[in-house]
C-alpha cells in the first residue's frame, strides 16, 4: 500500500519529517523518500529500502539536509515524492493508493501536450508522475488536483509542496485517510494518525473524502470541501492498520478486539468446539485473538512467536516461493504450547492459503492435536482495484475463487460469486468445508461481513467492502 507524511514549520522540520514518515513502514517495503524545501530549494533523497529499514537509508541524509518544510512516503511502487517544474512554479508530490485507468488518462495527457513519461522497469509508468502531469493540465494546483480527483479510477491521495505551503488532498471517496496534527509554529499531515504523536502533535482536523487544504505555518485553509460519500477500505482495521492508528475516530486495535468477540459469540452459539488456547498468527490476528479470548474465557497463549529483527514482512517479495518461505521462517514454534493441544487460530485474512496451511502443518508436526481457524474477515472474492493489498496477479490466486472454479467451472455470472459470499447460503458453506479440507484445517468459520461491519462501527454505506462482495 504504502503511506505519506508532510511537515510545514517556521523552524527546522527535518527531524519531524524523518520520524514521521518512518513511523508509516509498516505500510511498505519497496522505497522510502523525502524531500524537504529550505534556502536552497528543493532537496530530495530516495532509497530502496527492501532490505534495510528507512531509519538506516537516510540518517545521512537527515544530517545534510535542512528546511522549514517537506513531504515524504514509503511507497510500495514507484520511487517518490517528485520534483516538477512547470508552468504552475516548481513543487514536489507525493501520492498513496492505485490508478486503474492509466492508458485512459495516458491518452488523455498526450492529447493535453504532455509528450513523453518515464518508462520504469517491467514498462509502467510512475503514477506519481502521471498524476502530476494532470495537475497541469489546469491553471493553478487547486484546480489541478480537483481535476486528477474527478478523472483517476481507483484510488489517489497527495501531498503537493510549493515554496509557499503545502497542499493535502483525500482521494474522492476516501479509501484512504489524511489527518493533519498541529503543535506550535508547525503543521503536519500523515496517513497514520499515530505518526505525529510523539512528535508533540495533537490532533486537528480529519480531511473528508475529496477534500483539499492549503496548509502553513499560521494555520489551514479549506481550498475544496468535503464530499458527502465516503469508502474508507475496511481492511485498513482489519490488517494494515497499526495497532494506535485510529480511522474515521475508530481505533484498530479496539475494533479487532470487537471482531474477535463475535467470533466468539458465532462459536458459542453454534458449541461444538473447546480449544484449550486461542492465538493469533502474528502480528496482526493477535488482538483479533485477545477479542476472542476475552470474549469465550478460552486462554489466550502465543504458542508461536514471530522473530522480526531481520525478516521482512512475508508478502512482500515479488516471487510467491519467496514469500512462503520467509513465513515459515519467522515462525518459531513453542511446543510445550503446542504438544496434545486443541488450538483455535485467528489470522486477518485468507487470501491464497498457502501460509496459513503450511502453519497448520508445522503446528501438526509439533504435536497439536486440532487447529481450528477463525479468519477475521470474510472470504476474500475479488481482487483489490483501489489499494491494491494483494499482490495476486489474478483473481485465481485467491483460494474462494479457485474453489469456486472447481465447481462452477471458468465463466461464473455476478450473481453465483454474490451467492457464495453469502454467509446464509449452502453454495457458501459448501466453499468452506472445501477449503477446510484443502488448507487440513480442523475447522473453519470465517467473520461474517455484517459482523465486521458492526466490530468497525460505520455505516456500511461509507466502507469499501468490494473484496469481499465486489459491491463498488
Amino acid at each position: 500500500m504504502g503511506g505519506i507524511f508532510g511537515v510545514i514549520s517556521k523552524k527546522n522540520c527535518v527531524l519531524d519529517l524523518f520520524f514521521g514518515i518512518d513511523y508509516h513502514s509498516h505500510l511498505g517495503t519497496k522505497r522510502g523518500g523525502m524531500v524537504v524545501y529550505g534556502k536552497d530549494g528543493f532537496n530530495r533523497a530516495i532509497h530502496n529500502i527492501e532490505n534495510s529499514p528507512f531509519r538506516t537509508k537516510f540518517e545521512r541524509d537527515v544530517n545534510e539536509m535542512e528546511g522549514n518544510s517537506g513531504i515524504g512516503c514509503i511507497s510500495d511502487n514507484e520511487p517518490q515524492p517528485l520534483i516538477v517544474r512547470s508552468h504552475l512554479g516548481n513543487f514536489a508530490i507525493t501520492t498513496v493508493g492505485l490508478i486503474s485507468n492509466t492508458d485512459e488518462l495516458l491518452k488523455m495527457a498526450y492529447k493535453k501536450g504532455n509528450p513523453h513519461f518515464l518508462e520504469q522497469s517491467g514498462g509502467n509508468i510512475n503514477q506519481t508522475e502521471l498524476v502530476a502531469s494532470i495537475i497541469n493540465q489546469e491553471d493553478d494546483i487547486v484546480k489541478g488536483i480537483q481535476l486528477a480527483q474527478s478523472v483517476i479510477k481507483g484510488s489517489i491521495s497527495m501531498l503537493v509542496l510549493t515554496p509557499d505551503g503545502m497542499y493535502a488532498a483525500r482521494d474522492k471517496m476516501g479509501r484512504t485517510p489524511i489527518i493533519v496534527g498541529h503543535k506550535k509554529d508547525s503543521f503536519c499531515a500523515s496517513f497514520e494518525s499515530f505518526a505525529y504523536l510523539n512528535l508533540g502533535y495533537t490532533d486537528y482536523k480529519n480531511l473528508g473524502p475529496a477534500e483539499i487544504v492549503f496548509i502553513t505555518p499560521d494555520g489551514v485553509e479549506t481550498v475544496s470541501p468535503p464530499a458527502d460519500e465516503m469508502k474508507i477500505c475496511t481492511f485498513l482495521w482489519i490488517y494494515y492498520g497499526y495497532p494506535t492508528s485510529c480511522y474515521e475516530g475508530i481505533n484498530v486495535e479496539n475494533m479487532r478486539y470487537r471482531c474477535g468477540e463475535k467470533l466468539a459469540e458465532r462459536d458459542r452459539q453454534d458449541g461444538g468446539i473447546k480449544p484449550d488456547i486461542v492465538a493469533g498468527v502474528p502480528d496482526s490476528g493477535i488482538a483479533h485473538a485477545i477479542g476472542y479470548a476475552n470474549k469465550s474465557g478460552i486462554p489466550f497463549a502465543r504458542p508461536f512467536i514471530k522473530y522480526t529483527p531481520t525478516w521482512p514482512r512475508s508478502f512482500m517479495p515479488p516471487s510467491q516461493m519467496q514469500r512462503n518461505l520467509i513465513a515459515k521462517m519467522k515462525l518459531i514454534p513453542v511446543e510445550e504450547l503446542i504438544h496434545d493441544k486443541s488450538l483455535l487460530l485467528i489470522d486477518d485474512s485468507i487470501v491464497r492459503g498457502t501460509q496459513l496451511r503450511e502453519t497448520t502443518e508445522f503446528l501438526y508436526e509439533s504435536g497439536a492435536k486440532e487447529v481450528h481457524i477463525r479468519p477475521a474477515c470474510p472470504p476474500i472474492m475479488f481482487g483489490c482495484k483501489y489499494l491494491n493489498f494483494s499482490r495476486s496477479t489474478s483473481e485465481l490466486d485467491l483460494i474462494a475463487r479457485r474453489i469456486i472454479k472447481r465447481r462452477e467451472g471458468d465463466d461464473v455470472p455476478k450473481e453465483v460469486l454474490e451467492d457464495y459470499a453469502n454467509p446464509e447460503s449452502q453454495n457458501y458453506k459448501e466453499m468452506l468445508d472445501e477449503i477446510c479440507n484443502e488448507l487440513n484445517f480442523t475447522s473453519l468459520r470465517f467473520h461474517r461481513l455484517d459482523d465486521m461491519i458492526d466490530s468497525v462501527g460505520l455505516p456500511e454505506c461509507k466502507l469499501c467492502t468490494y473484496c469481499w462482495n465486489g459491491r463498488e
